[in-house]
């Protein structure tokens, strides 16, 4: 059993929610993303979703976009981003999603990118731009290597194509409560718990809800819907604004440890 869906079964039992947490890989530094990690590993966050900086990161709004910019300016690359996981697995067993758009993965080789991805401990992927009907070229070789393929599921999604979706998703679900891009909205309550109707009745796989998730009040209010929550772009903006403090690591864990209590309330 991998560790996303191992770490779903195991909150199930405890009847707790999973928090999911997005870093885009090398800001404000790769060393600072490294440690960070760690230190949110040690904060309670469940799964961990590693964003693969691309210079033209389309679904995502203004937060991580210049999050993306300022990581590769760093010298962030895939292959520098596969060897800090391969790092990170000496000390921590954290479930971990490398974030991203399919070029990096496409120039760096499906095969290779796999094969790589597998010996470092990457759990699952989520490609945004590589719908089911094309992601055959990649999942011949990550489903080969025992990598969960996280799949997306918007508010517009209807129920056909949710169904398609689920029928090859694996690891868990993604619910985007949002239309457009990260980090531009507030969610609507009453909406999530509609599709989430929808969704139930099609998939048992879990479902973590993401996109607009900022505070641990909307995480606490929407928890109860989901298996898990999301929070991205509220994370990025808080590293962008500590970035240049000695207490930033701390900082970072200390908004994960209030959203972890929200969950548990």
């Amino acid at each position: 059993m991998g560790r996303i869906k191992k770490k779903f079964n195991s909150l199930k039992k405890k009847n707790r929610k999973a928090l999911v947490v997005y870093l885009t890989a090398g800001d404000p530094n790769p060393a600072k993303t490294e440690e960070m990690i760690l230190a949110l590993d040690k904060a309670g966050v469940d799964i961990l979703e590693i964003g693969v900086p691309f210079s033209d990161p389309t679904a995502d709004g203004p937060i991580i976009q210049a999050a993306a910019q300022r990581a590769l300016k760093q010298g962030a690359t895939l292959e520098g981003i596969l060897d800090m996981i391969a790092r990170v697995r000496k000390t921590s067993d954290i479930p971990i999603v490398l974030f991203g758009y399919y070029n990096p993965v496409f120039t760096y080789g499906n095969k290779r990118f796999s094969v790589r991805a597998k010996e470092a401990g990457v759990d699952g992927v989520l490609v945004v731009d590589l719908p089911p009907e094309e992601s055959g070229e990649l999942r011949q070789f990550t489903d080969r290597e025992g990598i969960d393929f996280i799949s997306l599921i918007a508010p517009t999604t209807g129920d056909k194509r949710i169904k398609g979706i689920v029928k090859r998703a694996s690891g868990f679900l993604y619910y985007i409560s949002l239309t457009g891009v990260t980090g531009t909205a507030k969610p609507e309550v009453s909406h999530i718990r509609r599709d989430m109707e929808r969704i139930r009745e099609i998939s048992s796989l879990p479902v973590a809800v993401g996109f607009g998730i900022s505070t641990p009040e909307q995480a606490r209010e929407i928890a109860p819907l989901a298996d898990g929550i999301v929070v991205g772009s509220a994370f990025v903006k808080l590293i962008e604004e500590n970035s240049g403090k000695s207490d930033l690591v701390e900082t970072v864990s200390s908004f994960a440890r209030d959203l972890k209590t929200a969950l548990s309330q």
